[in-house]
């Protein structure tokens, strides 16, 4: 029997720091999950309430996207040069920050006397804390990285899926938060939508605090002592920007996953981003629009252990295949069925695993083939571009819909994900068989 040559990943410094890097990305994945989830719900409402503009609402819809694109870049950068517990908790008491300014904002809209300038003030306080709640989405996008610095190259997707996955039962929950949040409310006096962002405040700040204690010793800081011919010593050149971009074009593998990873988030949040908008245009409240971001949420986070086993078992990129089929379905159910509700739940329920099926393999094999000193860049490139392009898509939504309805809208879905297919089929031939993985 052969057996598997001993590497630095055997190393009982290294078995330790593996585990306790896991841990702690799972509690910090639980608590920061559910203090972002009011955003995608009570957050879209608390915008129509503030801004009583569709374009304006449209802008603080996306601000969360566009806050989580402007961090993703530089939280790769700080991961880089500092490593990854002070750029994850610097995220998080941005997030928690931010869910302040959502309370603030909803006072002053509640106070709001109707002038240009108390509304400006608003809506400008919305749309700053919408864009902080995005740092908290960065980190999450971030920790999923994390997972895999000192993971086995074999179970690389599998560590990843674990983080997504984790996140599920805070992911469910936050999108309901309006509900305690509600209780809050009548307690304290706080204006309506106030007191679940007043809970998301607590738990996000929360979530930075463990991070800042407990991801010790930091999982780059470990590679880079086991592994010195793998990662940037200590004093060596930094890896800028530009080196970053040039090390995505030169893999074949990283232009696939950069492409599906792209395409399917700004996909999901487009359609995402107007389901509660559509749902209340239908005379729903808070709480059927806030179980069904839940159930696109779980569709989102709980499949992730298997999409993981299955994609380290058959291939990333063809599960990534298999995710597109999946978003084309939901498209589908969303366009037939946008006059049903049950439908509409359906296509969500259906856009969040197909969003999972490709994010997980794809996120795995970003990073698989490029050199390590690269890659928190290369993953903060990656990152922000998927919410880059995912803002453009949020912002668009609102007149998408409005021009086309929400059958129209997931139509649109349609054309983003058939040539993105089509893109995966051309890169995929090119690609070279993977190499050795470290």
């Amino acid at each position: 029997m052969t057996q598997r040559v001993r590497s630095w990943l055997d190393e009982p410094e290294v078995v330790q720091a593996r585990r306790r890097t896991l841990g702690t990305l799972v509690a910090a994945q639980v608590v920061g999950a559910l203090g972002a989830g009011a955003g995608p719900s009570v957050g879209v409402l608390l915008a129509e309430e503030v801004t009583r503009s569709e374009v304006w609402a449209g802008v603080a819809r996306a601000s969360t996207t566009i806050g989580a694109a402007l961090v993703a870049l530089p939280l790769g950068m700080l991961a880089a040069r500092h490593g990854r517990r002070r750029a994850l908790a610097s995220a998080w008491f941005a997030a928690g920050a931010g869910a302040v300014l959502l309370v603030v904002a909803a006072g002053a809209a509640a106070r709001s006397d109707g002038t240009a300038v108390a509304d400006g003030v608003s809506t400008a306080l919305l749309v700053l804390g919408m864009a902080g709640l995005g740092a908290g989405s960065a980190a999450a996008l971030q920790s999923r990285f994390a997972a895999t610095d000192l993971a086995e190259p074999a179970h690389r997707a599998r560590s990843l899926a674990l983080v997504v996955w984790v996140g599920t039962a805070g992911a469910v929950v936050g999108p309901n938060l309006g509900v305690p949040g509600a209780a809050i409310e009548r307690a304290t006096g706080l204006p309506p939508f106030a007191g679940a962002f007043a809970i998301g405040a607590v738990l996000l700040s929360a979530t930075g605090v463990v991070v800042a204690v407990l991801l010790r010793p930091d999982p780059l800081h470990v590679l880079a002592r086991h592994a010195p011919d793998l990662d940037r010593p200590s004093g060596a050149p930094r890896l800028r920007l530009r080196g970053a971009l040039a090390e995505i074009r030169r893999v074949p593998s990283a232009r696939l996953a950069l492409v599906a990873l792209v395409v399917a988030h700004v996909a999901m949040v487009s359609v995402m981003t107007m389901t509660p908008v559509h749902l209340t245009h239908h005379g729903h409240g808070v709480t059927v629009v806030g179980l069904t971001i839940s159930l696109h949420v779980l569709g989102m986070f709980a499949f992730a252990p298997v999409v993981g086993a299955v994609a380290d078992r058959v291939g990333r990129v063809p599960t990534v295949v298999a995710g597109q089929v999946l978003l084309l379905v939901a498209a589908a159910v969303g366009a037939v069925g946008r006059d049903s509700t049950a439908a509409v739940v359906v296509a969500l329920l259906v856009l969040g695993v197909g969003w999972s099926v490709v994010t997980v393999p794809a996120s795995a094999l970003l990073t698989q083939d490029v050199a390590a000193p690269a890659r928190p860049l290369v993953q903060g490139v990656s990152d922000s571009g998927m919410n880059a392009a995912a803002a453009v898509g949020a912002i668009a939504s609102g007149p998408v819909m409005a021009a086309l309805g929400f059958g129209g809208l997931a139509a649109v879905t349609v054309a983003l994900v058939v040539p993105a297919m089509a893109a995966v089929h051309v890169l995929r031939g090119r690609a070279p068989a993977p190499g050795p993985a470290v």
